[in-house]
């Protein structure tokens, strides 16, 4: 995994064009439900959310292609 691998969930959320909301209670899981991203997908560092790639793609699929 390279340093472009991993990304904040805003950027996530842009490049995968889903809310930011949506990928944040994946990442800490919501109303009871647990996590959607397994723990080497997504971490909290500080203030900052950090996803990887690799997580996106199983989640949500391929990256979308810029239009």
């Amino acid at each position: 995994m390279t340093l472009k691998d991993v990304m904040t969930i805003k950027e996530a959320a842009d490049l995968w064009g889903r809310p930011v909301a949506t990928i944040k209670a994946a990442c800490m899981g919501q109303k009871g439900y647990p996590p959607r991203f397994r723990e080497d997908e997504c971490r909290q560092s500080g203030s900052i959310w950090l996803i990887t790639r690799a997580g996106m793609e199983r989640l949500y699929g391929k990256q979308p292609e810029k239009k």
